[in-house]
C-alpha cells in the first residue's frame, strides 16, 4: 500500500482534512480497495510527520463518514467501495458541488447550457484529472 500522502502548508486546509481528501481520492480510485487495511494511526503520523491527533481525527471522521471501518485490536480497513457506499456517495456530493459551481460561473460569463455542455466534453476528451 501506498502510504505517500502529502501534507501542504501552504493548504489552507487542517491537516487532518487535507489526509481525509487523499485517503477518500485513493478509495474511490481504486488504489486503495475494499478491506485493505490502512496504515496505523502511529505508522502513518510518522510517515507523513504529523501527530497521531492528527491522523486519528482524521481516521474518526473517515469512520463517521463509513469510508474505513476500525476493528478493535485488528486495525483500521476501507470499508466496501460499492457504488452505493458512504464514501462514493460523498465524493458525488462533492462532484455535485463542483458542477453548481461550474453551472454558476458559467451563468456569471452568460454562457448558455449547450456552451456549459460543450466545455464539459471537451474536459472529458482531454482527460483532466484532479
Amino acid at each position: 500500500m501506498n502510504t505517500d500522502l502529502h501534507i501542504s502548508q501552504a493548504d489552507a486546509r487542517p491537516m487532518y482534512l487535507q489526509i481525509v481528501d487523499q485517503i477518500r481520492a485513493r478509495i474511490a480510485s481504486g488504489e486503495w480497495p475494499a478491506g485493505q487495511e490502512l496504515p496505523s494511526i502511529r505508522a502513518l503520523a510518522a510517515a507523513i510527520r504529523v501527530s497521531v491527533i492528527t491522523v486519528k481525527r482524521a481516521y474518526l471522521d473517515l469512520e463517521s463518514e463509513g469510508v474505513i471501518v476500525t476493528r478493535q485490536g485488528k486495525g483500521s480497513f476501507v470499508a466496501d467501495s460499492g457504488r452505493g457506499s458512504a464514501a462514493s456517495a460523498r465524493l458525488q456530493q462533492v462532484l455535485d458541488g463542483h458542477l453548481r459551481e461550474a453551472a454558476s460561473i458559467a451563468r456569471q460569463l452568460g454562457m448558455d447550457d449547450e456552451e456549459l455542455e460543450a466545455r464539459l466534453r471537451s474536459a472529458l476528451r482531454t482527460g483532466s484529472t484532479p
